[in-house]
């Protein structure tokens, strides 16, 4: 008989339990945002070496069993993968899984979001840098700045709460139109987050991080925001609210002020290749693993394996040239 869970197993050589899987299911993308991909990127992951929806199931089931907590679906965009919302109800089927979430940049929501809340998706993260039509289309590239709004709104239509929307921000980025964006994320009741850019490859090296440390509390001052006194659950990012306790403004700081001692998670491509440190490049390959045959139980000792050499740190301060993989290559 097969043993029931293995929540121990799942520890690294600096004693933090892993308890959160990010599931890329596609490295495609509907839209080209300047500090993801370049422009003109055509290397994309092949679709023969994609996992099958059965696939990455039976991976993250594996990763559920070993103590698992956490599931959050990304890309690229991952609503450009079809059928996701099967992939979505296998993993809520699974015991063990206490949260299904979604990171998207919302530009197919309005279609997707009533069927994705049937499924089982908990929480959704939408990426959203600017509510400025034009400064959205050099972002991103794409003119689809109404179809992201619509998409918000169709997903606080079918009951999706909260909703956080992610800012990735550069030294170049205005204070004022974080301002004007947090501003349209409170009149919406969603959360707003802003992030540290991070130099991964030569789309993220680019851009220079701006401190949001210090940025945060300058513009939650301005709101009249005051620091979240509960942040046990709160992740990497830390919060401010408006004084009645659910949080209106988080800032993750990667760059400025790290959190990798308290680092819970790892990340698994759409060719099943499981990344230990978003700045580092400690690897191992479970989907070819999976492919040539290997049972359960080999690929749980491959699993911890990984585990065990999930690096300390990332060193995106000392060594930025290190990781050359572009975000939308690793999930975000």
């Amino acid at each position: 008989m097969k043993e029931q869970g293995h929540p121990s197993q799942l520890i690294d050589s600096f004693n933090r339990r892993i308890s959160y899987l990010r599931v890329s299911v596609t490295d495609r993308c509907d839209l080209r945002c300047t500090y993801c991909m370049p422009k003109d990127f055509k290397g994309f992951e092949e679709p023969a070496n994609w996992l099958t929806h059965a696939e990455m199931a039976r991976l993250v089931g594996l990763f559920v069993d070993m103590g698992v907590k956490k599931v959050r679906l990304t890309g690229g965009e991952p609503l450009t993968r079809r059928n996701l919302a099967e992939l979505v109800g296998r993993i809520t089927s699974m015991p063990g899984v206490q949260d299904i979430s979604l990171s998207t940049n919302g530009t197919m929501l309005a279609r997707h979001a009533a069927g994705l809340k049937a499924a089982g998706v908990k929480r959704l993260n939408v990426s959203l840098d600017t509510i400025d039509a034009i400064k959205f289309r050099e972002i991103t590239g794409r003119d689809r700045l109404q179809d992201v709004l619509d998409g918000l709104a169709e997903a606080r239509r079918v009951g999706f709460a909260p909703i956080k929307l992610n800012c990735v921000v550069n030294s170049e980025t205005s204070e004022a139109e974080l301002a004007r964006l947090l501003s349209y994320s409170l009149a919406s009741g969603f959360i707003l987050r802003l992030i540290e850019t991070m130099p991964m490859g030569s789309a993220g090296r680019q851009f220079q991080a701006a401190n949001l440390t210090q940025m945060g509390a300058r513009i939650a001052e301005r709101f009249g925001l005051v620091p979240a006194l509960d942040t046990s659950d709160s992740g990497p990012a830390r919060y401010w609210t408006a004084g009645e306790g659910a949080p209106a403004l988080g800032v993750i700081t990667p760059m400025s002020q790290h959190f990798c001692e308290s680092c819970n998670r790892v990340r698994l491509t759409v060719d099943g290749t499981l990344h230990l440190c978003l700045g580092q490049e400690d690897r191992v390959p479970l989907g070819r693993y999976l492919r040539e045959g290997a049972d359960d139980d080999t690929l749980r000792q491959h699993i911890l394996a990984g585990i065990a050499a999930k690096p300390e740190r990332h060193e995106f301060n000392t060594a930025p040239e290190r990781i050359v993989r572009f975000m939308s290559q690793t999930g975000g």
